[in-house]
């Protein structure tokens, strides 16, 4: 598993597998998922990541 992020546009991606995507859905107008042919999940994007409160994935909370 990698994840990258564009922060220009945004955009969090959370690549799953190296396998070909042959099917994309979208789940809502910020999330999309990419399935392989055998129907396991290849990949997640999600648009407005930051502002989603997607990104960054992990926070620090010193006090």
């Amino acid at each position: 598993m990698r994840t990258t992020y564009d922060e220009a546009d945004d955009i969090l991606v959370v690549h799953l597998s190296d396998k070909a995507v042959v099917r994309e859905v979208s789940q809502d107008w910020n999330t999309h998922l990419s399935y392989a042919e055998d129907g396991t999940l290849v990949e997640v994007v999600i648009l407005d990541a930051a502002r989603q409160g997607a990104w960054p994935l992990l926070q620090s909370r010193a006090a």
